[in-house]
C-alpha cells in the first residue's frame, strides 16, 4: 500500500511563500532557497514550495485545483482562524458556513492555492 507523505505546491516566489506558510504553520522551514522551500510538519507531512519557473517538467497548470485542509476541534476555532487570516488580507473564496460535513471556510495563499479550515459535524 502506498500513502502520500509529501505535497508540493508550485509557487512564483519560494522565499515569499515560505514566509507566508511559516506564519500559518508556526514552523520554520527545514530548507529554503531561491527555487525551493521545505516544511516538515509535526504530523510528519512534508510541504514543499517549488518555483514554478524552475520545476521540471514544466508546470503548465494554474493553482487552485487542490486544497490543503486544516482540521480544528470546534466552530469557535474555525471562526478564530478566519478572523486572523482575514486580517492578513488573504483572499476569501468561502466565508464560514455550515456544510454537510461540518463548519468550514476557504481562503487562498498568495499563489492562489486553496486553504480550507474545517471542524467536523458531530454526526
Amino acid at each position: 500500500m502506498v500513502h502520500p507523505d509529501f505535497v508540493i505546491l508550485f509557487v512564483d516566489n519560494p522565499f515569499a511563500s515560505a514566509e507566508f506558510y511559516q506564519s500559518l504553520f508556526v514552523v520554520d522551514p527545514v530548507e529554503r532557497s531561491a527555487t525551493f522551500a521545505l516544511f516538515v510538519l509535526p504530523t510528519g507531512l512534508k510541504v514543499g514550495l517549488w518555483s514554478r519557473h524552475t520545476a521540471e517538467p514544466l508546470v503548465e497548470d494554474g493553482s487552485g485545483g487542490m486544497e490543503i485542509c486544516f482540521r480544528r476541534e470546534n466552530a469557535a476555532d474555525v471562526d478564530r482562524i478566519y478572523a486572523d487570516w482575514a486580517k492578513r488580507g488573504m483572499r476569501v473564496l468561502q466565508t464560514p458556513v455550515q456544510m454537510d460535513f461540518g463548519y468550514t471556510f476557504v481562503m487562498t495563499d498568495p499563489d492562489g492555492h486553496r486553504l480550507r479550515v474545517y471542524s467536523m459535524s458531530a454526526e
